[in-house]
């Protein structure tokens, strides 16, 4: 099955990223994480040094991920600073390119999409070739990760139990059911391939009806708690589903693209050993860990850098 790739990582956030990531920014600044509070992220300085430049966007899980790559670094013995909370990827891409940041973590399916809107997404081995092919010749991607955030159908606790539906079951467990109920989602949603439209094709599902919320944000996290809606479009690793007992749905026929958590990297700037130690995190991340760790910096208000050396250790990658 052939899909589209889901939108950038630069406008789909968590609910709340924004006070979560001025929250993560002022305890930055602090001396409390990762970054020297003398450091200014847009700052377009190649690293000295040998220092390896760790960068992240402005929502948490990119910051959080970044520390992880750092930490990991770092227990190579490879000199690591950090430019956290960057901004989008049209400004990181840029930095990258130049040097002026050496590891950046992206999603493979939304930076190929970044780098080319009409790319198909057949598979993550695909969707790596195909970026690795579009990539600006300074810059390379590692190995990706089992770790996903991307687009589910997930469905509120009550409506799990009344169905019978756990986390192992698949949108295809929905086909008798979808009659029955209200999904919620962005506008955009309604008529897009990763949305009814695909759910119906590829699965299909055809729902009661379609409540318009946001994309993935407080008012489609609000429905479906309340039950107006009963299922949503909801990101794989929102600390939500853990707090309110989501179901998210299992999608076989990658409906939803590919969004494996990657490290994108400035190839002059990271030597094999550093290369060694990334793809070694990616080989133990995958999204249900990825989850835990993004619930307990944004639901328990841990540092990401405490979070980060703690996994690592948990690992064995420290």
């Amino acid at each position: 099955m052939t899909s589209t790739a889901p939108r950038s990582r630069s406008i789909r956030r968590h609910p709340g990223a924004a006070a979560v990531a001025l929250a993560a920014t002022t305890a930055l600044l602090a001396g409390c994480s990762s970054s020297d509070p003398a450091d200014d992220p847009l700052a377009e300085d190649k690293a000295s040094g040998g220092t390896v430049v760790v960068g992240s966007n402005n929502f948490p899980e990119s910051i959080l991920l970044a520390d992880i790559y750092g930490e990991a670094l770092k227990a190579k013995g490879v000199k690591v600073s950090y430019k956290p909370n960057i901004g989008s990827r049209e400004t990181t891409y840029g930095l990258l390119e130049n040097g002026s940041i050496t590891v950046l973590p992206e999603y493979n399916g939304s930076l190929l999409s970044y780098l080319d809107s009409k790319a198909e997404q057949t598979s993550a081995d695909a969707v790596n070739a195909a970026v690795k092919s579009k990539l600006d010749s300074e810059l390379t991607l590692l190995e990706s990760s089992p770790a996903e955030d991307k687009d589910s159908v997930s469905l509120n606790a009550e409506t799990a139990k009344k169905y019978n539906l756990t986390a192992e079951s698949t949108l295809e467990d929905l086909k008798d059911i979808a009659p029955e109920l209200v999904i919620g989602g962005s506008p955009e949603f309604q008529t897009r391939h990763q949305g009814l439209v695909g759910l119906k094709s590829e699965y299909g599902l055809e729902f009661k009806s379609f409540k318009a919320l946001d994309a993935g944000g407080p008012l489609t996290l609000a429905a479906l708690k309340k039950n107006t809606v009963q299922a949503a479009d909801i990101f794989t690793t929102d600390p939500s589903i853990i707090k309110e007992r989501f179901v998210v749905l299992q999608d076989p026929k990658n409906l939803f693209g590919y969004a494996n958590v990657t490290p994108l990297v400035y190839k002059s700037g990271l030597d094999q050993e550093g290369v060694a130690a990334l793809n070694a995190v990616s080989a133990k991340l995958d999204t249900k860990t990825l989850l835990d760790l993004d619930s307990q910096v944004q639901l328990e208000n841990k540092d990401p850098l405490d979070v980060a050396q703690a996994w690592l250790k948990s690992a064995g990658l420290v």
